[in-house]
């Protein structure tokens, strides 16, 4: 009898585990907040949404409505980076989005936006990065998801500079490339000056946005002198180890890394966990869906 209650236990644990990561977890939305003193004395409180990693299919009505419903939150500035799309639907992610553009925004674009996701075996994420094989030409509507965007007057920031004042600070942006898919583009002259991304010294506040959190990019925005990055890509591990965490963050950074905030030299660095999964790997588990709500407050 024993034996028996044994072997039907050892069974309804995995099929709980199962059930929650693809029936529950992901529809549990989350709003992570942050309070960073980065701005000079005297400043307003800022707020920025950060949005990451939608990875929206049609069917996904759940994630489209609370997503949506976000102007709630009443940013200053909305910071997407990336990953959309998971199919060619882009008249629908610019629906979602559609209150959203009505406020400030920059934004980058992930591989998902340019290539559909493929089927593949999902124990490879644990031992390396995944990889975009075999494409050079997008087979989703980019050049769509961009004008869409850029039309509402969003900023597209994939190894571009923006500046702009909300609140009376001066906030100035450079963004690079996805570096999953090598379009990050940091140049630098041959004395070995940094020329992108850059930023100008008299912004009141310097943020670097991107899509993957590689080393290379998180380098090259702190010695640009950013006070802020932000970065998603890593679905905060997806499937996380409770109490221990994420297994890898499908990129080059550390897994203790794989979402919130931390210090990186003389930056700050916060990566968003995102919304969404790939359709061929649709769980999450001790990983939340989520977007970031940072306010910026000065100095102390």
């Amino acid at each position: 009898m024993k034996t028996r209650a044994l072997a039907v236990g050892s069974l309804a644990l995995p099929a709980a585990v199962g059930l929650w990561a693809a029936g529950i977890e992901p529809h549990l939305f989350a709003v992570r907040r942050h309070t960073l003193p980065l701005l000079p004395a005297g400043h307003e409180p800022l707020r920025i949404l950060h949005v990451s990693d939608l990875h929206l299919t049609s069917w996904q009505k759940h994630r489209a409505a609370w997503v949506s419903a976000l102007t709630r939150l009443e940013p200053d500035l909305v910071v997407n980076t990336g990953d959309n799309l998971s199919a060619d639907i882009v008249p629908q992610v610019l629906e979602v989005f559609d209150g959203l553009l009505n406020v400030p925004g920059v934004f980058v674009l992930g591989s998902n936006d340019f290539f559909s996701p493929q089927a593949k075996n999902p124990a490879k994420y644990l031992r390396s990065p995944s990889e975009v094989k075999h494409r050079t030409s997008p087979d989703l509507d980019v050049e769509a998801l961009i004008k869409g965007f850029e039309d509402r007057g969003w900023i597209f920031l994939d190894n571009a500079e923006a500046t702009m004042e909300i609140r009376g600070t001066l906030i100035d942006l450079s963004g690079l490339g996805d570096a999953h898919i090598d379009r990050d583009r940091i140049r630098w002259t041959e004395d070995g000056e940094l020329v992108h991304p850059r930023f100008d010294r008299a912004a009141d506040l310097k943020v670097g946005v991107t899509h993957a959190p590689y080393s290379r990019t998180l380098e090259a925005f702190a010695s640009a002198g950013a006070d802020l990055i932000m970065a998603g890509h890593t679905h905060g591990g997806q499937i996380r180890v409770p109490f221990w965490g994420a297994p890898v963050t499908n990129c080059d950074l550390d897994r203790t890394r794989a979402r919130g905030v931390f210090p990186y030299r003389e930056s700050t660095v916060e990566i968003s966990a995102g919304l969404g999964f790939s359709p061929f790997s649709p769980v999450r588990f001790a990983a939340r869906p989520e977007v970031s709500l940072l306010t910026l407050v000065p100095r102390t």
